[in-house]
């Protein structure tokens, strides 16, 4: 049953619009928000009719307009301007499924440090095996709120747990594949020397990557390289090699403005 008012009214809006995720494009000018989205939307925040929203379509398309009516199981927003995201270098934080919130937290912290792509890693010394699918959604659920979160314009995918093997079989073409080691060169200082416009960063749990694990991807053409003098939890490690990452590829330092190498 439709109830075009069904959401109170929401007296003060902020200045910015609020940010919401939709699982498909907007079709003819009308967009679908959806399950734990339209909870958000309707019973958290209460949002009148009328009221002014942002979208986030898959594709990292984010469109505004306003909430149009509430029905049942959706809300249906009228689009009124769409944005294509702007070009950014591709940044992919391979990590070691780490035990309990820790990896959570990877999760939430990478996306708002605007990794690209997260491909959580079943590694020999790490003392997870099977995440199971509830985790694997968390994650899922956990990037998605982390895209609204830090306002990004795109929302970090997060690929299905994966072997050490399968991460080396699976760099795409014309990326820079680095594996984080205690006694590389210094990350910031492989990115500046490769100017990619790609990046995957392999990090290990806390007993860090085995002997064949580390052969293996030294012999695909994984880069070693260090993140400082000091000894770094799994967790540390992969925000800090994103942070780094991110920094030197938003600069302009990663690639050049042409888009070839330097």
């Amino acid at each position: 049953m439709d109830d075009a008012r069904d959401g109170a009214s929401a007296t003060l809006m902020p200045a910015t619009p609020p940010r919401f995720s939709i699982a498909q494009v907007p079709d003819a000018g009308r967009a679908h928000v959806e399950g734990a989205e339209l909870h958000h939307m309707r019973t958290v925040l209460r949002l009148a009719v009328d009221a002014r929203v942002s979208l986030l379509d898959p594709a990292g398309v984010e469109h505004r307009g306003a909430i149009e009516r509430y029905e049942r199981e959706r809300a249906v927003i009228r689009v009124e301007s769409s944005s294509a995201p702007s070009v950014r270098g591709r940044i992919i934080l391979a990590a070691a499924i780490v035990k309990g919130p820790r990896m959570d937290f990877i999760v939430e912290k990478a996306a708002e440090l605007g990794a690209s792509e997260l491909w959580p890693l079943v590694s020999a010394r790490g003392l997870v095996r099977a995440p199971g699918a509830e985790r694997v959604a968390r994650w899922h659920r956990l990037a998605i709120s982390a895209a609204k979160q830090s306002r990004s314009a795109f929302t970090m995918e997060v690929r299905p747990p994966m072997s050490v093997d399968d991460l080396i079989r699976g760099v795409p073409p014309g990326t820079l594949a680095v594996i984080c080691a205690q006694a590389g060169e210094p990350l910031g200082e492989v990115i500046r020397r490769a100017h990619p416009r790609a990046i995957l960063i392999a990090v290990g749990p806390e007993g860090d990557f085995d002997d064949d694990e580390r052969a293996n991807a030294a012999n695909a053409g994984f880069v070693a390289a260090g993140l400082g003098p000091n000894r770094l939890r799994s967790e540390t490690a992969a925000l800090a090699a994103v942070a780094i990452a991110q920094g030197l590829l938003h600069d302009g330092q990663g690639s050049g403005e042409d888009g070839e190498e330097k």
